[in-house]
């Protein structure tokens, strides 16, 4: 991209794509580190604008700027969407959250129990983002904002995120039980 885009510039691309799918949901430019995401206990859409640039690197050879944009909008629009079962997970999102602050990252993975509780937040996490990728797919077909081969390379990469986490815990934990399992005989 030649010139940065400006706060106002993704604002208008990220409402243009509400409007057209009719939904409005509230939108703050946030300094967090991750492209979008749905903040379901405030009700809104955040997105870092500085993240979302470096973000779209990985997916420039396949996709411009503003369909990259448009695309992971869509997909937190599908999070909207889903809301209940969002708000259905809060007590377990409170539990992880408070464990997480709770604990040092060595202690979580020194920690069969602790690390058992991140791996239900990866599993969490990926159902929900497979589930607002489905939805934001429907979206996309009912409304055809964006090209459905641009559409599924962003969603395969950005499944791929999560579930690339997920596995590494995973074998983590795997390796852990396996040591307290020997340890104990």
């Amino acid at each position: 991209m030649k010139e940065q885009l400006q706060t106002k510039d993704f604002s208008q691309l990220i409402a243009d794509v509400m409007e057209s799918v009719e939904m409005n949901v509230p939108l703050r430019e946030v300094f967090d580190g991750i492209n979008m995401s749905y903040n379901f206990i405030g009700k809104y859409i955040g997105f870092d604008a500085q993240r979302l640039q470096v973000s779209h690197m990985e997916m420039a050879p396949f996709c411009s700027f503003e369909t990259y944009v448009q695309t992971i909008t869509m997909h937190e629009l599908g999070h909207v969407l889903d809301h209940e079962a969002l708000d259905a997970s809060l007590a377990k999102t409170v539990d992880i959250f408070t464990m997480k602050k709770s604990h040092t990252m060595k202690e979580i993975f020194s920690s069969v129990e602790l690390m058992n509780l991140l791996i239900e937040e990866d599993e969490m996490n990926i159902a929900f983002e497979i589930t607002a990728w489905e939805n934001a797919s429907q979206l996309n077909d009912r409304y055809q904002l964006i090209d459905k081969e641009c559409f599924e390379l962003i969603r395969k990469n950005s499944l791929a995120t999560y579930e690339k986490v997920y596995e590494e815990d995973l074998k983590y934990y795997r390796m852990l039980l396996q040591k307290s399992i020997t340890s104990v005989a």
